[in-house]
């Protein structure tokens, strides 16, 4: 017998309309699915990285060409202005006063207006960002815009600050923007499959528009990687190197094109073009003054930090001063760029210390081939039309450079303190080229005819020492070292690459035991979360241990609490975590945990549960996955209804419970009955409140980060810096004990904290003392075991049989709302 085989084709039904309709209406839905392809492929296309790179480094170059252009014309209208009234010094002084205060006045007030997290250098913020902190209201357009205009009229004031550190900001303002526009095309913020922002990629992207930020202004592609890695990141992925050397050469490309295309270069160049000699660039009787230029560097950088710092407490200390300032925002930059312009006017103070030239123009001729002290003919260039204002009739050019050298020290430590968007690089490059031109000059006078080598004579040239002096100096106050491979870049000469490299190391070796860098200073005075480093002859810090140092009256809930349970809990205080445990048990032996102040701890590991953003909130992702065999279990309660997850967690304690219990369907069926007096609903709230709680609609984070008691502090400061921490849970078998964060971290890296719960003393008096510890109150309390540490011995991990086993297993999970 025979077996029929039907087959039933389905032909969709637009598919039948072409038929009917014929071949030309095919061909047209043809070329219209082959148009959709295109279009794909090249929105995949666009948001590729390295089309984010391009643009990047496009928008950036035209931003930092277009402001040098804007701050030209500013300062060009003040000379105009200043040459007007020839003969009459008191119209001069006016103008001269009156110009940079208007630009002040006008920077410090828009920038308060429209955004004033744009105010100041802009590293500090973006080092607290690239290490995993949010700052809200830090990379949007408006900070963008107030951050552009504000700091293009400060430039262009003529008061000492620096472009560079807030150009870094703007960069990453600029990727930021640049990285939502991706965003339509499925580029750097595209979501994951758990429905969250891969924020890793948006922070590699940050760190190349970092590095982009000092090429610009200096046009050193190398340099500027270098030195965004340096003073933003702790550890690097060297997967993201060629993201910031590929958008940081085309942004200084572009920067130096425009130049040219402008008339400003005939071709690509360095920045401030050096002449020296190739041939015998330093002699080996000049590297012990290289190197007490470098140790010399180090001492000023470190007082630089320190003048800074101390100027901030003294304002703020002053408590009538403070509120007096706080309620007139303006006159603080109004006064202080009163008094510097004053100093500086060119008939006045000014004529002693070169107060004519702008900072571009002071750098230029500091670098200068011939010895000014001599006064003798250029060996072979001449800035003869630029180096008059150094060589005054009445004075000597010793007491002009350290004239200029002192005042530009406490007027730059002052003015980065005006709020308005400034950097301090700058300045401190400044003041590093003028004091190595004061020793070249020195040597030169001590030298006069020059070096004897091998029969051949070769002059000292002080604008070797210069270069020097600048990356040694600017390499100590923010402790790099790649301000030596900026100072190869900018002069576009690297014959003296050993003794740059002698006197940067030196400095920083002096700055560090003295000081933190400029903008770990800045961090701790504007309160940012930062982890400080170690540090050298730190011993005695890894004797201390995390038990020495974890909180452990630790908030947190258990799998079978009841609604009142998590009530009460919430109630404690301002929590951004909670900590999930499977079940509560008896305190165990000493040994393990050492006199709870509760008599009751935890016995599994912990979790995270988020019940409120902070200021300062984490951005790693957390996982939406329950708890696989704990939270499956039935739940008294009935389940809730569907609860779309909101991009933001809920701010108060009492939406963390509407969330679980008030938006339950029970409860909008007895709301929706009529005649149900106020008495009933309380009733029904007070039994419902001794129900048990349902988390299968909350966000869980399964591994949070789990430390043991014995960990040590230098690993622990690792984990924390490499993985970008904000707390880590301390769990001893299975059970929580403690929890540690960056507070306390931070507290014992400081010295507030020893293994015997004493207060440390540390050398160097006030002077180191003021740049190592903050002003809060830094006593970290230490458990009672402690206390008889003499006569006990060290404790012993027990036996199996000797732990109290937690009564529901160990559940390894996070919670967030």
């Amino acid at each position: 017998m025979l077996e029929t085989c039907v087959c039933v084709c389905v032909i969709p039904e637009w598919t039948l309309e072409v038929l009917a309709k014929g071949p030309r209406t095919l061909k047209y839905r043809r070329a219209f699915l082959g148009t959709a392809r295109c279009r794909k492929f090249l929105i995949s296309w666009v948001g590729e990285d390295w089309v984010f790179l391009i643009l990047l480094g496009i928008l950036t170059a035209l931003l930092s060409w277009g402001m040098d252009f804007c701050v030209g014309l500013c300062l060009q209208a003040q000379m105009w202005m200043y040459g007007g009234p020839d003969r009459n010094v008191f119209l001069q002084y006016l103008v001269w006063v009156t110009y940079p205060v208007v630009l002040i006045i006008f920077s410090a007030g828009f920038t308060q207006i429209l955004a004033p997290h744009a105010v100041g250098s802009g590293i500090p913020e973006m080092k607290t960002i690239l290490r995993g902190v949010v700052l809200k209201e830090y990379l949007t357009f408006k900070t963008f815009v107030a951050k552009v205009v504000s700091l293009t009229f400060t430039l262009g004031s003529r008061m000492p600050l620096g472009k560079e550190s807030p150009f870094v900001h703007i960069a990453s303002l600029c990727g930021a923007m640049i990285s939502k526009f991706m965003s339509l095309f499925g580029g750097i913020e595209e979501p994951s499959l758990a429905g969250i922002k891969n924020e890793s990629r948006s922070i590699e992207m940050l760190a190349a528009a970092s590095a982009v930020g000092v090429s610009c202004c200096f046009a050193s592609p190398i340099g500027g990687v270098l030195f965004s890695i340096e003073v933003t990141a702790t550890f690097f992925a060297v997967r993201n190197y060629w993201r910031g050397f590929f958008a940081a050469t085309i942004s200084a490309f572009i920067y130096r094109m425009l130049a040219v295309w402008n008339g400003d270069e005939e071709t690509l160049t360095a920045l401030y073009k050096t002449h020296f000699r190739l041939d015998f660039p330093s002699d080996l009787q000049e590297l012990p003054a290289f190197a007490v230029l470098g140790i010399a560097s180090g001492f000023i950088g470190a007082l630089f930090v320190y003048l800074n710092r101390l100027i901030v407490k003294f304002i703020r200390n002053q408590k009538v001063i403070n509120r007096f300032l706080m309620k007139k925002r303006l006159l603080y930059p109004v006064l202080v760029t009163l008094l510097i312009s004053t100093l500086t006017f060119p008939p006045g103070f000014g004529q002693f210390m070169a107060g004519k030239f702008t900072a571009e123009e002071s750098l230029f001729t500091l670098l200068d081939n011939r010895t000014w002290g001599k006064q003798g003919i250029p060996e072979d260039y001449d800035y003869i039309g630029h180096s008059n204002p150094w060589l005054h009739p009445q004075v000597n050019v010793f007491v002009t450079l350290v004239l200029f050298i002192v005042m530009k020290f406490w007027m730059s430590a002052l003015a980065i303190t005006m709020p308005v968007p400034c950097g301090a690089f700058m300045p401190v490059f400044l003041l590093g080229a003028a004091f190595g031109r004061l020793v070249g000059e020195g040597m030169a006078a001590w030298f006069p005819d020059g070096i004897n080598t091998n029969g051949t004579i070769y002059p000292i040239v002080p604008g070797t020492y210069a270069v020097v002096g600048a990356a040694a100096l600017s390499g100590a106050a923010t402790h790099t070292v790649s301000p030596a491979v900026i100072v190869f870049e900018l002069t576009g000469q690297m014959s003296h690459m050993l003794p740059v490299m002698i006197a940067v190391i030196l400095a920083n070796a002096v700055a560090q035991s003295l000081q933190p860098s400029l903008y770990d200073s800045l961090i701790r005075i504007k309160k940012l979360p930062y982890l400080p480093e170690l540090g050298w002859g730190r011993q005695k810090k890894y004797n201390i241990r995390v038990e020495d140092i974890m909180v452990r009256d630790v908030r947190y809930i258990t799998l079978n609490c009841c609604y009142r349970d998590l009530h009460n809990v919430l109630l404690t205080g301002h929590l951004k975590t909670l900590a999930l445990v499977e079940s509560t048990g008896e305190t165990g032996s000493s040994s393990l945990v050492v006199k709870l102040p509760q008599k009751e701890r935890t016995e599994c590991i912990c979790v995270c549960v988020c019940v409120c953003e902070s200021t300062f909130s984490p951005v790693r992702p957390v996982s939406q996955k329950p708890l696989k065999p704990a939270l499956k279990r039935p739940s008294v309660v009935e389940p809730p209804a569907e609860i779309p997850l909101s991009k933001k967690c809920t701010h108060t304690h009492k939406d963390f419970l509407h969330v679980l219990l008030a938006k339950s369907k029970i409860r909008k069926e007895v709301l929706k009955v009529p005649g149900v007096f106020v008495w009933q609903i309380t009733e029904w709230e007070e039994q419902k409140l001794d129900e048990q709680v349902n988390f299968s609609n909350c966000k869980i984070d399964p591994a949070p980060i789990q430390l043991v008691e014995r960990t040590s502090l230098h690993k622990t400061h690792t984990l924390f810096s490499l993985l970008g921490l904000d707390h880590a849970y301390v769990t001893s078998i299975g059970r929580l004990i403690g929890v540690v964060s960056l507070k306390e971290l931070r507290k014992a890296i400081e010295g507030s904290v020893a293994v015997t719960g004493t207060q440390v003393v540390r050398p160097l008096a006030s002077f180191r003392d003021n740049g190592t510890r903050s002003n809060e109150n830094e006593a970290t309390e230490i458990h009672e075991l402690l206390d008889h540490h003499k006569s006990m011995t060290l404790p012993q991990d027990p036996a199996p049989s000797d732990v109290e086993t937690p009564a529901g297993g160990t559940a390894v999970s996070g919670l967030c709302e």
